[in-house]
């Protein structure tokens, strides 16, 4: 985006957690990313006056030099990144409307139900976010399923932007390439022709794990392995179930996988199962797809919507079924020689889903934003 001729960018971070060396309480390790994620385009870093500073609380972003920034800055446009639940939000909401700068943001979810599934928060939703979206001049969503969402509660299809989410699609492409199956199952105690089942994410409880291990153990493929890539807080509880399970020799647990490494897991896996039972898009689907590894996803999964065609390139089961998973298993591992097929598929599909996407799309909301502050401006003075 920064380099693109017809965008001029600014970005401003709120906090740099996550981008920096530190606890990841999710994943339970320190993690740091050994990919540059501060190079390439400019930005800046606004002071965050929080009481407790912390990602994910309202008050735990609270950066008021938004204001000044939004209203020295001489922008067209703001776009926040935030999500509507942190104060920050809020500062550049009433900046951006007290100067009269086109202000876009959008949301993930493709459905209104809550995270936490209490239920009281599903009508107060219906309620809010109407009139919460209608104070965007545009309406920025990853998938044509949160489009859907909006368009169900009532914000008009003009006004809303499909800026598909995506991972860097030529550093993954190129990445996997570089790796070699058969030294990375070797790394694992796995020899070349099993196969391999692969989970990879945070080890928490909407995303499932526990699922994918029944089915694996159920399924009984003869020489098939099941890898766990990433740590989290159902780590233990998982080696537990897998020695009750008796598959220990069948199960391996990485615990967190650096960015750098991860191409060579999805390249040495057979079948990515992702089986959350929230999951406002996964861009995990669209790393093992460039990397040529099919996926089977729960009809949660954001990604499924535009990503997955079944039986094309991949499946999807009804979240908690370990039955249906338990089928799926068994098909892929009888049938390899599709299962290979449909890996070539992923990767083909993600040829059209990719940052030139995002950015073009991007980059027209921007425009159709400003063009109608200007439309609004001439018609005032006419």
């Amino acid at each position: 985006m920064a380099r693109h001729p017809q965008l001029d960018i600014q970005v401003a971070y709120c906090s740099l957690q996550g981008a920096e060396k530190a606890m990841d309480s999710q994943f339970g390790v320190e993690v740091a990313w050994d990919i540059p994620l501060l190079e390439g385009y400019p930005w800046l870093l606004l002071p965050n006056r929080a009481f407790r500073p912390q990602v994910g609380r309202f008050f735990g972003l609270v950066n008021p030099g938004a204001w000044k920034l939004i209203k020295t800055g001489g922008f067209d446009a703001v776009v926040v990144y935030t999500g509507y639940f942190c104060a920050t939000f809020w500062i550049a909401m009433a900046a951006s409307k007290a100067h009269s700068v086109p202000i876009l943001f959008g949301i993930d979810a493709h459905e209104i139900g809550p995270m936490d599934k209490r239920r009281w928060k599903t009508p107060l939703k219906r309620w809010i976010w109407p009139r919460l979206f209608r104070l965007a001049n545009m309406v920025l969503v990853p998938s044509s399923g949160s489009a859907s969402l909006m368009r169900s509660l009532g914000i008009p299809a003009e006004r809303i932007a499909l800026t598909p989410y995506t991972v860097d699609n030529d550093w993954w492409l190129h990445q996997a390439t570089c790796t070699d199956r058969v030294i990375t199952r070797a790394d694992w105690g796995i020899s070349p022709d099993a196969f391999v089942v692969l989970f990879c994410a945070k080890l928490q409880p909407w995303k499932r794990p526990q699922d994918l291990l029944k089915a694996f153990a159920k399924a009984n493929c003869p020489g098939a392995f099941l890898v766990f890539a990433g740590d989290g807080p159902l780590r233990s509880e998982l080696v537990a179930l897998t020695n009750a399970l008796g598959i220990t020799n069948h199960v391996r647990f990485l615990g967190f996988v650096n960015q750098s490494k991860l191409p060579g897991v999805y390249r040495a896996a057979d079948l990515f199962v992702l089986p959350s039972e929230y999951e406002a898009f996964g861009v995990v689907v669209n790393e093992a797809m460039l990397c040529g590894c099919p996926v089977a996803v729960s009809d949660k999964v954001g990604a499924r919507f535009d990503l997955i065609s079944p039986e094309s390139n991949g499946f999807v089961f009804p979240v908690g079924n370990v039955e249906k998973l338990v089928e799926i298993l068994r098909r892929a591992h009888e049938d390899r020689p599709a299962l290979q097929r449909m890996g070539g598929a992923a990767q083909t599909r993600m040829a059209s889903w990719s940052p030139t996407e995002n950015i073009e799309s991007t980059r027209a909301a921007v425009v159709c934003a400003v063009s109608k502050r200007a439309d609004l401006s001439s018609g005032a003075e006419q």
